[in-house]
């Protein structure tokens, strides 16, 4: 007899109960991990192996919670993502990644502890005041970006801007089938860079910093790519970077996604990122990110919507 089971889609969690063939000490056992097929039911484990199960020895499938990410996937995403927006300066100092962008976006322009050979990032004073040196030298403010589990802020320092990343295997990805009616360029043209400023609003009560192009179009170690969908005039862009962490996953992060706002709600920011993504899959990537402001719920529904997992928090700290 085979069970009957639950409709669960791959990507998710589970946990399957099997009988064993005759000569086993037990009858059953159980295995967790992601479920990647349905037929037959194939799950990934924590391991990386994949274990494929015939459909009648299977007693039932259960779908669970997330995985638990652990500290070092953290660190590990991180360092790609840095890589990823790399600013045009950077150092490192005891376990902290340094980089200045010209003072535009704090992402660029903030220190991120990524842990070195001798373990987590020290967060002492003296620490802390040669990185402050360096940003000096670079006439910009002492500023760190601190993920969860990496890193707290040092006391009465203020914080601010959490900031949520959310990460997707791409096994799990639908990808866009067809010929893409999205352009991606190694660097941005005019348009782009004039969408991405205003963020798709035709008026703001005080205008945007100019974008400052040498830190859009850096990357470390990566590909880097400038999408838009419809020419002369973009009805929305993306930018997308291809990196490697530490780990050895490649990871495509997706930035500056924005749609004109005449024509938002028609499902244009969904598939510039969806054909962000699959350029990064042809190169190589395995994975895609993106981080979002906690309270941006629309972006974060959408990207969810496109099947990324919430992966870990973080926010930007600086003395008052």
């Amino acid at each position: 007899m085979t069970t009957e089971l639950p409709d669960i889609p791959p990507g998710r969690r589970v946990v399957i109960r099997y009988r064993l063939p005759e000569g086993y000490p037990q009858r059953f056992t159980d295995v967790i991990g992601e479920l990647v097929a349905r037929e037959p039911p194939t799950i990934r484990t924590a391991d990386g192996q994949t274990v494929a199960i015939a459909r009648d020895h299977i007693v039932a499938m259960k779908a669970l919670g997330p995985r638990p990410i652990r500290t070092s996937e953290i660190r590990a995403l991180e360092a790609a993502a840095s890589d990823g927006w790399p600013g045009v300066a950077r150092a490192r100092m005891d376990g902290w990644l340094v980089t200045a962008g010209n003072g535009y976006t704090n992402r660029a322009n903030s220190a991120v502890p990524l842990g070195d050979s001798a373990g987590a990032a020290r967060i002492d004073p003296d620490v802390l005041h040669r990185i402050g040196e360096w940003y000096t030298e670079h006439g910009l403010p002492l500023q760190l970006r601190l993920p969860d589990r990496l890193a707290e802020a040092p006391p009465d320092w203020r914080t601010w801007s959490e900031t949520r990343v959310l990460g997707i295997d791409l096994d799990n990805f639908r990808f866009p089938q067809g010929p893409s009616m999205v352009r991606i360029d190694a660097s941005p043209h005019e348009a782009w860079l004039e969408l991405h400023r205003f963020q798709g609003e035709d008026t703001t009560p005080v205008p945007p910093p100019q974008p400052d192009e040498a830190v859009l179009t850096a990357v470390h170690d990566g590909e880097i790519g400038f999408a838009a969908l419809g020419l002369p005039t973009p009805l929305a862009v993306g930018r997308g970077a291809v990196t490697t962490a530490p780990d050895g996953r490649r990871w495509v992060g997706l930035t500056c996604v924005a749609v004109a706002a005449p024509h938002r709600r028609h499902g244009l920011g969904t598939l510039i990122c969806a054909e962000l993504i699959r350029w990064g899959h042809r190169h190589g990537a395995t994975h895609a990110y993106v981080q979002v402001a906690v309270d941006n719920t629309r972006a974060l529904a959408m990207y969810r919507e496109m099947g990324f997992v919430d992966h870990h928090d973080y926010r930007y700290a600086a003395p008052k």
